[in-house]
């Protein structure tokens, strides 16, 4: 789609302005003739407001992730029939809100992330079943009378949160037999950022197979998302990590900026600002941060929530991390070395394994240091 920015007019702006004045972010609608809508200063504060509350990039750009969850947030619970497609995912703030209720009722319908997955079909069909309704797995009228009626049964935390933690505590310590999708951003014929001869598709690319080696070493089952010259879109990567059924997931990138002092490491896991959805998602991102920059010395840019589409389609812990700048010299030259790669792999190693300690044994961030592989090396 064609971006939405300050200054343009039509048909998209009214539209855009008239969901933001829905959903109370704006004051009013625009203009009365759709073609004379304007993107005006108040139209993209309003953006900007949603893009923070959606735990999306706050640029006060309709771009497609934006407008995507625009429209989402039009939706209600009880406004359609909701039912699980396995082609096509319905999905919307109304699921998000069906995903909530049955958490509370004490059925696992997994992250309200808003996406009606098998996961949400399943818990809905036991709610049915439970209660003696149709179980057809699909929130029609007579479903969402029910939930309504009903008060909750979970109450002093959320039962998600305890079904991740229980999971964790049952993997045992050990990385044996445990799967982790390494996803290299980019690739193919989309190369990322690029400054100073680099690329950001091959950076990550040559540290994915660091990663790579790594875990394999240690008994871990490494999946690639991609070959060195493939490209694949966020939603295929999810697809192709939710079908190993892996254990966590890791995409690693570099950034840009115009402005070439911006530098540092930046994490991201999937959550809002206002709330976190995965526990062990925000765990995991704090322990591949914290072991990066004390190990390489770099800008902290902290940890993030936020929605995007690799993060919330994703079905176990994820995380984003941006390895650093290639528009910053100093970023550069580090991501450039052979041996800093090396000191990034071995971070990002000592992390996963951290993950699966028990807390009292978890060794302070940067003291670390894995013993030697399997394979003897």
């Amino acid at each position: 789609m064609q971006l939405i920015r300050r200054g343009d007019t039509g048909p998209a702006v009214a539209e855009v302005r008239g969901a933001l004045n829905a959903l109370g972010m704006l004051a009013d609608a625009g203009s009365a003739d759709p073609a004379d809508a304007l993107f005006d200063g108040r139209c993209e504060l309003a953006v900007r407001q949603f893009q923070q509350c959606r735990g999306l990039s706050v640029d006060g750009i309709v771009g497609p992730d934006t407008y995507r969850a625009i429209t989402e947030a039009r939706w209600h619970l009880g406004d359609r029939l909701l039912h699980y497609s396995a082609g096509r995912p319905i999905i919307g703030d109304d699921i998000a809100s069906l995903q909530e209720r049955l958490l509370e009722l004490g059925y696992d319908a997994g992250f309200a992330d808003g996406v009606f997955g098998q996961r949400t079909e399943a818990a809905l069909r036991q709610f049915q079943r439970d209660y003696g309704l149709v179980v057809d797995g699909q929130c029609g009228p007579t479903t969402f009378r029910a939930l309504q009626r009903l008060g909750r049964k979970v109450v002093g935390g959320r039962p998600q949160i305890l079904r991740e933690a229980m999971a964790m505590a049952a993997a045992g310590p050990h990385l044996m037999d445990k799967r982790v999708v390494i996803d290299p951003g980019h690739g193919g014929d989309d190369p990322g950022v690029r400054a100073g001869g680099l690329t950001e598709a091959a950076v990550v690319w040559d540290l994915a197979a660091r990663l790579e080696g790594r875990l394999a070493a240690h008994g871990v089952t490494p999946y690639l998302s991609r070959g060195p010259d493939v490209a694949r879109t966020n939603a295929e990567r999810a697809e192709m990590g939710n079908a190993t059924g892996a254990d966590m997931f890791l995409s690693l990138h570099v950034d840009g900026h115009p402005n070439p002092l911006a530098s540092g490491i930046a994490t991201y896991h999937y959550g809002t600002g206002s709330a976190v959805t995965s526990t062990i998602g925000e765990k995991l991102a704090g322990l591949v941060h914290r072991e990066l920059v004390a190990r390489t010395g770099m800008r902290d840019c902290r940890i993030h929530g936020k929605t995007w589409q690799l993060l919330r389609w994703t079905r176990m812990p994820t995380v984003w991390v941006d390895l650093g700048y290639l528009t910053n010299p100093e970023d550069r030259s580090r991501l450039a070395d052979p041996a800093f790669r090396d000191i990034v792999a071995d971070g990002v190693l000592v992390a996963i394994q951290r993950m699966y300690f028990p807390e009292e044994l978890d060794p302070p961030t940067g003291s670390y240091r894995m013993p030697a592989g399997l394979d003897g090396q």
